[in-house]
């Protein structure tokens, strides 16, 4: 493998001591079911062997039957792919994160998930309705469920063997600490939205210190004002360098050490995206030091309402 490409390959390990994720990622919160089979099974034999589920996204089967297919094919072997999904709001009541975690096993079709992750750290009211909301059409919420009895549920999983490391996803740093501080199994992945416009240091400062892997989901901006992906300081580089723009932002987030993902339907994005290679050191420089912008995309670390949802999706 040349130096060019061993950026897309490589991998970080897990604080669990014998497991490591690839660090680029493919996000599956992709609405149409047939795209999102299609999208997995391209994205698998591209070379993608992280992928992110959910049981929010409400198409873990899809994800399921794409992978089955690869691998009975054998064009890709299981244990060669790093999947991990993650427990939706609803169910973090201790009794209900067992039976939430099982339900997702089977919707994917696997023996054992490499990472289950808590969504939100926000509890909402226990049940089987993912967006329960009053009169009003405000969320309810269950105040009597706090984050880190649901932790501790999470940690009886890995006792299991089916699952091989535990997570969290959308908490800010005090949120993590609290975790951490009180956790038999450490959190080996926190997923947060990060970019350079939400370089978010100070976590990954934490997450480097205490062998967490701090994952960048909305890597390239997810399309929404002010668009990243256009910022002078980006396009300027991709220009220079010869890559895309999103091949520019992905190199940044992996060379910064973080494992970012990134989601697309065609199979040229697709490419386009595991096409990454290293950018030179003044141009991931010019990308910390020169970008001032500082926006939040996706307001679900205040709400436990993830904005690239759809509404009664």
């Amino acid at each position: 493998m040349s130096d060019a490409h061993a950026l897309r390959y490589s991998k970080i390990p897990l604080n669990n001591g014998s497991d490591e994720i690839p660090a680029l990622g493919f996000g599956t919160l992709i609405p149409d079911p047939v795209a999102t089979k299609e999208a997995v099974r391209i994205s698998l034999e591209v070379g993608f062997r992280q992928f992110d589920c959910a049981e929010r996204y409400r198409n873990e089967e899809q994800v399921g039957e794409a992978m089955r297919a690869v691998f009975q094919d054998g064009k890709v072997k299981r244990k060669d792919v790093f999947v991990g999904t993650k427990l939706w709001n609803n169910n973090h009541r201790p009794e209900r994160v067992r039976p939430a975690f099982e339900a997702s096993l089977k919707r994917l079709q696997l023996d054992y998930v490499d990472l289950y992750s808590i969504h939100t750290p926000f509890a909402f009211k226990a049940g089987e309705e993912q967006d329960p909301r009053d009169k009003n059409g405000n969320v309810i919420y269950d105040d009597a469920t706090i984050l880190t009895n649901t932790w501790k549920a999470l940690e009886s999983l890995i006792d299991g063997g089916r699952c091989k490391a535990i997570g969290l996803s959308n908490v800010n740093l005090v949120q993590l600490k609290e975790v951490f501080d009180i956790a038999r199994v450490k959190p080996a992945v926190v997923q947060v939205e990060s970019h350079p416009y939400l370089p978010e240091w100070d976590l990954l400062e934490y997450c480097k210190k205490n062998g967490i892997v701090m994952q960048a989901f909305a890597a390239l901006g997810h399309g929404i004002e002010p668009k990243l992906i256009d910022d002078p300081v980006i396009t300027g580089i991709a220009k220079r360098v010869n890559k895309t723009r999103a091949q520019v932002l992905l190199a940044w987030a992996l060379q910064r050490g973080t494992a970012p993902l990134t989601t697309a339907t065609s199979k040229g994005h697709i490419e386009e995206n595991f096409d990454v290679s290293a950018l030179p050191d003044d141009a991931i420089e010019e990308i910390t030091q020169g970008i001032g912008t500082r926006v939040r995309l996706n307001s679900v670390v205040d709400t436990g309402i993830p904005g690239f949802i759809p509404r009664g999706r």
